[in-house]
């Protein structure tokens, strides 16, 4: 089962983090930039092309200590079609490096379109009769508020294609709470009732660890609901944003995991992407930077978290 591998990654790595590729072009070092630029064009084909060697050097630098990555989707579509193939070449770069590959695109509709999601993301198109991955993550984020009309779909490509998912339950954004927090007729929060039905869901994609292929998202921001959704959820798996950038640290993630170290992988985007920026070094040391700032990230949660085992 998909999330199997991510669990299995993160305890030989001893590293329950992910690195977010969110890339902006503010981001990337100006030489990589201009030979771009020179080559294409200031254009969207330049760009596309600047993220990708850029990614490709973050990868080539994470790769033996960070068991995963995860792009957004926002980041890549913004840059047009060839946005979106610098994504899938990133996907297919990730994973030829060994990464499990979380695709971050919060995706969310019903029936036949959510089914045409989760092929595009997760699972196969039919050409035809030719079968053809199109991006190939091994697991997507989904806006689980339409209800199971919305999440079922992804299950059953799930089930078929073993791969996972991560439903929105807590989130890290400070306007969180003005929705997820609200209560429902019997007093409990959508976000706890969003949460249980992960756990329902999960039911469909048992995994050998005891977490389920059916995982959410639970933000660093808001660790008393992190502690809160870990006793309750036993069986579901946290993908933890918020670490880093929008103030979350370690003692904030703490509570997402379980006696072995299990239970929650953690993403940093831009304390990664930008730690050369942050540093003030050399811009073509930017990947030993963010190797930097991944090993100091890995230390500083697991000198909390302790011995990660399964």
């Amino acid at each position: 089962m998909s999330m199997d591998r991510l669990i299995e990654a993160i305890a030989e790595k001893q590293n329950p983090t992910v690195a977010g590729l969110d890339p902006k072009l503010s981001y990337i070092p100006e030489n990589i930039r201009q030979e771009a630029f020179e080559k294409y064009g200031k254009n969207l084909d330049g760009a596309a092309a600047a993220i990708l060697a850029y990614n490709k050097g973050l990868i080539d630098a994470l790769y033996d200590i960070v068991p995963a990555i995860k792009p957004q989707c926002a980041y890549y579509e913004m840059y047009g079609w060839q946005g979106m193939k610098t994504l899938q070449e990133t996907i297919a770069y990730a994973k030829e490096k060994g990464m499990f590959v979380i695709t971050d695109g919060k995706r969310n509709d019903i029936g036949t379109t959510m089914e045409a999601y989760a092929a595009a993301h997760l699972g196969i198109t039919d050409v035809d009769g030719e079968e053809i991955e199109a991006f190939g993550g091994d697991a997507l984020t989904v806006n689980g508020y339409l209800g199971s009309d919305g999440v079922l779909p992804v299950v059953n490509v799930c089930k078929k294609q073993d791969k996972g998912m991560f439903v929105l339950v807590k989130t890290s954004n400070k306007s969180s709470g003005e929705i997820q927090n609200q209560e429902l007729t019997g007093g409990e929060t959508l976000y706890y009732t969003m949460g249980m039905m992960c756990e329902q869901w999960g039911e469909e994609l048992p995994g050998k660890y005891g977490y389920s292929g059916v995982g959410a998202v639970v933000g660093a921001t808001y660790p008393a609901q992190l502690k809160e959704l870990r006793e309750c959820l036993p069986k579901t798996f946290f993908l933890v944003p918020g670490y880093g950038a929008q103030g979350g640290g370690a003692k904030d993630v703490l509570p997402a995991f379980d006696k072995n170290g299990l239970g929650a992988v953690v993403n940093s985007s831009r304390g990664i992407l930008c730690a050369w920026q942050k540093e003030g070094c050399d811009p073509a040391q930017y990947a030993q930077a963010a190797r930097r700032e991944a090993i100091r990230m890995r230390d500083e949660i697991v000198g909390l978290v302790g011995k990660i085992s399964l």
